[in-house]
């Protein structure tokens, strides 16, 4: 019997011996494998977009050997509502193998979500705000800091951009899944500074990431704003739908065609002259910095955290900037480099093409 005993003992201890490392956080749960512990990056909602994104974190895994790590990084897509959001949270805070959290927060100003991100980190669980953040005035402690795009500065260059194809100014409509997010609030404000007093920006539609609605609210806008002649898409798929609808109508000549970032259609729109210009974020290296954070937090890596956020404490020390990028159609434009600032980079469609084709994305 002692020796069956024992014999039991020294199994327990090789077992205990052989379980991997890695970021500790109450006991395995959820669907990872055993010891290997999570890293959630919620979206907002549901685009392609978000394929490069995906891509990111993926390269993040692999280059950085999350695996080995004990690690590893999951991309879940919310429905497109703060309801969605706080219930994957609540959800999160029960999965004990999830150590950090990566969020688009849907609404910038909702406390729901922030007490949710609060709640998270009381149980351990490491929160970083990617793409959106939260309202960094009021609700800034909800996470440790914020990986993307400066959107005021990248609203004020797509401003810039249009003042330079409309130099007579007017009126203009600007598109938006939803108006209360906090990149959509800095976008339409940089957007109106950098087009100047010459514009007049006389509506600002959200569409609450319904295509349908998206859709309409382009045809609204140019039913009951015809001297409004900028079109200006701040989400990934309001382009898109700008460009349906001028199509639809055959009056693209009459209007300038802008908008945030780079789907395939939004690619092939500029293609076939339906779109003035892009400015395009860097999904792919929102995720990639994404994870990388993440894992840094988790194992308490002080030298990648204090690279990524060298003044963290101070004023705008907590935002950590993933570039710019100012597409252009490959033949003649107004657009020229040394209208926009020195961190955004100016790419023709061809060279722009050619950098996706670089990391195997077809949008951005």
């Amino acid at each position: 019997m002692k020796s069956l005993a024992r014999a039991g003992s020294l199994l327990l201890i090789a077992l205990f011996l052989a379980s991997p490392a890695g970021c500790t956080s109450g006991d395995s749960g959820g669907s990872s494998s055993p010891g290997v512990k999570r890293m959630i990056f919620v979206t907002n909602g549901q685009s392609p977009y978000w394929d490069a994104c995906r891509a990111g974190l993926q390269a993040a895994e692999k280059e950085l050997k999350l695996g080995d790590r004990g690690l590893k990084v999951e991309m879940e897509v919310n429905d497109g509502t703060p309801k969605g959001q706080i219930e994957k949270l609540r959800q999160y805070a029960t999965q004990r193998d999830i150590v950090a959290v990566g969020i688009s927060v849907t609404d910038a100003a909702n406390v729901a979500i922030a007490d949710e991100m609060r709640n998270l980190q009381s149980k351990g669980i490491h929160v970083v705000a990617c793409d959106a953040d939260v309202d960094r005035a009021t609700l800034a402690d909800a996470r440790f800091g914020f990986i993307g795009t400066d959107n005021i500065a990248a609203g004020r260059e797509l401003g810039v951009a249009i003042k330079n194809l409309r130099p007579a100014g007017g009126e203009m409509v600007t598109f938006v899944g939803r108006v209360g997010s906090q990149n959509a609030i800095d976008r339409r404000n940089g957007v109106v500074a950098g087009a100047g007093g010459k514009f007049k920006l006389v509506d600002n539609m959200g569409d609450d990431m319904n295509r349908s609605r998206a859709l309409e609210n382009v045809r609204n806008a140019i039913t009951n704003h015809p001297q409004a002649k900028t079109l200006v898409g701040l989400w990934s798929y309001n382009g898109p739908r700008i460009v349906d609808v001028l199509v639809e109508r055959n009056c693209r000549a009459e209007y300038t065609a802008v908008t945030f970032d780079a789907e395939p259609t939004s690619i092939t729109s500029m293609e076939q002259s339906l779109l003035d210009c892009m400015m395009v974020q860097n999904p792919y290296e929102i995720g990639f910095q994404s994870a990388r954070l993440m894992a840094a937090l988790c194992e308490k890596n002080d030298a990648i955290i204090k690279e990524m956020y060298p003044n963290r404490g101070q004023p705008g020390g907590d935002i950590f900037e993933t570039g710019l990028k100012l597409v252009v159609p490959n033949g003649a434009t107004p657009l020229k480099p040394e209208m926009f600032g020195k961190k955004t980079e100016f790419l023709t469609l061809a060279d722009f093409k050619a950098w996706l084709a670089k990391y195997g994305l077809e949008g951005s």
